[in-house]
């Protein structure tokens, strides 16, 4: 069974916040397949079982800020082996809002939540869905300047505007490479469906 998981901060604060975009995404998947989402305990997370593009999957969305989610994943993910089904979908603000892409074994960029997963479960060697956020300058990323900023930005709220476009035509592509990744048990095939595509 492949474990998706959504990063962000719980919360009422952190709703629709760009840094939020994972469990955003991931969260709107899972309620348009029709899982039943729970709270639990152990692991603190929110977690729903359901079929996501014909496929038997589980949704963690972890209720630990972002920098403790491990913790939730460890729970789900106890080999190397298993890693190899697990798909973190997390916000990247060195990409444009529109651009989604898929990698394996990529560095973390820096984003606390994915560093938090590598640490707890021990290796860099699972699928990372990285959804852009900063705003688009001819297809680019057009970022903040300096760290005050980007933290601004990261927790500031999409506009309405925006979070129609990712619960849109963005969590579509993310379903596309989910779809590609499922049917060809290969991420290399997922990637080629979607990494090359235009900013939306």
């Amino acid at each position: 069974m492949y474990t998706i998981v959504g990063l962000g901060n719980p919360g009422s604060e952190y709703t629709n916040t760009r840094h939020n975009a994972g469990r955003i995404i991931a969260q709107f998947l899972a309620e348009k397949s029709s899982f039943e989402l729970k709270e639990q305990k152990k692991p603190d997370a929110v977690v729903g079982l359901g079929d996501i593009a014909g496929e038997r999957v589980r949704v963690v969305l972890p209720n630990t800020f972002m920098n403790k989610s491990g913790s939730a994943v460890s729970k789900y993910i106890k080999s190397v082996s298993a890693a190899k089904k697990l798909v973190v979908v997390y916000d990247d603000i060195d990409l444009p809002l529109g651009k989604v892409r898929v990698s394996v074994g990529s560095s973390s960029g820096g984003h606390n939540g994915v560093k938090s997963v590598e640490r707890a479960i021990k290796t860099k060697e699972f699928i990372k869905i990285r959804v852009g956020v900063a705003k688009a300058s001819r297809g680019k990323a057009k970022k903040p300047v300096g760290e005050k900023a980007t933290v601004d930005y990261l927790l500031g709220k999409f506009t309405k505007a925006e979070l129609e476009k990712i619960e849109g035509p963005i969590s579509e592509r993310v379903l596309r490479a989910l779809d590609t990744l499922f049917e060809t048990r290969d991420p290399v095939m997922a990637m080629n469906a979607v990494n090359g595509l235009p900013v939306i």
